[in-house]
């Protein structure tokens, strides 16, 4: 099947360990759009946070962010969004006020107050760099309940080392009232970082492309997803053409999907070039 679409994650796929897109990579992304076929970036990021990679792409692409719950086109335009209800946010935070160091509650909202925490410790170890770059779009209430004052968020975001959000992950899934909402978790084992958003009843990363890939009426089987965490496990299943970074969670490997070489060896380039590109020029020689 040709594919019409390729739906790349960026962290840990299309980014390299320095979080930067790179040469071979983005002439690769530009080469599959020049032949017509459309690019999505779709992330746990919030768009704002993933916008600056987009542009620095120099292509017409539409951006699917925080988990599959909001789609923007690249200059701000909401196309969809999944809201998590102010009264289902309201229960996640209340039952989990012993992990309120790694809460915020993120907004869709034009800039200021979109990220809101309860305490931000600047220097923090782990998620000190991400949140002095977010700094213009944080703002701080305590309580944190507080912020939910009628508009529904996009999501309940835990942030901190791997252990403690594994416990947040557990904690909530074994609630009464895990059957409203919808988690995603993504890990980086070698960093210490793990990152569980709680979203709307049904909202993740393959919800999302499936909803793009409706409005432009392009099948799943023509669709190529390329992945490497935990969040993007739905969204492969969901593609024609699944394909996993070299890097990726080792039981992401075990799904039987093509594996591609590593975010630091330009994965997604070469799964481009093998599955777009070469195939392309097979079928028109």
């Amino acid at each position: 099947m040709p594919i019409r679409l390729i739906a790349m994650d960026l962290d840990g796929t299309l980014l390299n360990s320095s979080s930067e897109v790179s040469d071979r990579n983005r002439r690769a992304v530009e080469e599959a759009a020049s032949r017509g076929i459309e690019i999505v970036l779709i992330t746990g990021r919030r768009f704002d946070f993933a916008r600056p990679i987009a542009e620095k792409l120099g292509i017409d692409l539409h951006l699917i962010a925080s988990n599959g719950a909001i789609i923007k086109a690249l200059d701000g335009t909401t196309l969809h969004r999944a809201l998590l209800p102010v009264s289902v946010a309201r229960g996640v935070l209340e039952s989990t006020r012993e992990f309120r160091e790694y809460a915020s509650v993120v907004f869709d909202r034009p800039k200021e107050r979109q990220v809101i925490m309860e305490r931000v410790n600047w220097d923090d170890p782990v998620r000190g760099a991400y949140l002095r770059k977010t700094r213009e779009y944080l703002a701080v209430v305590d309580p944190l309940e507080n912020c939910l004052d009628g508009e529904d968020p996009v999501q309940v975001a835990f942030s901190g080392p791997v252990a403690p959000m594994r416990g947040i992950y557990s904690h909530l899934g074994s609630l009464a009232a895990a059957s409203e909402y919808g988690l995603a978790l993504t890990e980086y084992e070698k960093r210490n970082l793990s990152i569980l958003d709680v979203l709307q009843k049904g909202a993740s990363k393959a919800t999302g492309l499936a909803e793009w890939a409706r409005r432009r009426g392009i099948a799943r089987e023509h669709i190529m997803a390329i992945g490497d965490n935990w969040n993007d496990r739905e969204m492969l299943e969901f593609a024609g053409v699944p394909v996993v970074m070299g890097n990726c969670v080792e039981e992401l490997k075990l799904r039987g999907w093509a594996v591609t070489l590593s975010n630091d060896e330009d994965g997604v380039a070469e799964a481009i070039r093998k599955h777009v590109l070469l195939e392309e020029g097979a079928r028109r020689s």
